[in-house]
């Protein structure tokens, strides 16, 4: 869970309005599994393993359970259950490694969304990922997201927002020593239907620690 502030201003009827909100956010819990390659190592072994194939699953529940006002339009939480199954796929090509992620987002209702019920269909979504290793520790990579669905109805009303977004983006980690790391990292919207239409860049410092580094 996290503490969430959030501002926004607009017009309502040629009215101005303003909100103001902290509290906290939904939390979001998640579990994966592999189900297929990347077998449990020792540090040692690690360092001889050669990635082939590798699947793996994970499940994303979202609570309702972050701050939520009934008579407002602008909120934190979303009072309302999110389901998230998503499926990975990773295949090694020598220092190419090739990645893709299906996954869907299903929502329950939210039953007092300003007087009304408020429903949302799924949300269906697709990564890829082409990262290519240099050398120990020091990788860039190229990556795509694509989405689609997640309309919503009100009362039984549909308001006509069907959601359609794909993204690029690229990473480039550059290590600094044995366990210290720099990654850059940047994305923008490619084609946007609605929403997410956007570009960010960002620099993370990233330490790795563990027995055998």
């Amino acid at each position: 869970d996290a503490e969430v502030w959030i501002s926004g201003q607009a017009k309502l009827n040629g009215q101005p309005r303003s909100r103001d909100v902290a509290g906290l956010a939904d939390p979001r819990f998640r579990a994966s599994i592999n189900l297929y390659g990347a077998p449990a190592t020792t540090m040692s072994e690690f360092t001889n393993y050669q990635q082939n194939v590798i699947v793996g699953m994970s499940f994303a529940v979202t609570a309702p359970l972050g701050r939520y006002d009934s008579d407002k339009l602008l909120n934190i939480g979303n009072n309302r259950w999110s389901f998230k199954p998503e499926l990975g796929i990773s295949k090694a090509f020598g220092r190419l490694t090739l990645e893709l992620m299906p996954a869907v987002t299903i929502y329950t209702d939210n039953d007092d969304f300003l007087g009304q019920v408020k429903e949302q269909d799924p949300l269906y979504s697709m990564q890829a990922h082409a990262i290519y290793s240099f050398r120990r520790g020091f990788w860039g990579a190229v990556s795509a997201t694509y989405y689609t669905g997640g309309s919503t109805t009100l009362d039984g009303a549909g308001q006509h927002d069907l959601q359609e977004n794909f993204r690029v983006g690229s990473s480039l980690s550059i290590p600094l020593g044995k366990r210290e790391s720099i990654k850059l990292y940047g994305s923008a919207g490619a084609w946007a239907r609605t929403g997410g239409d956007y570009w960010l860049a960002g620099i993370a410092f990233q330490y790795r620690w563990g027995g055998g580094l």
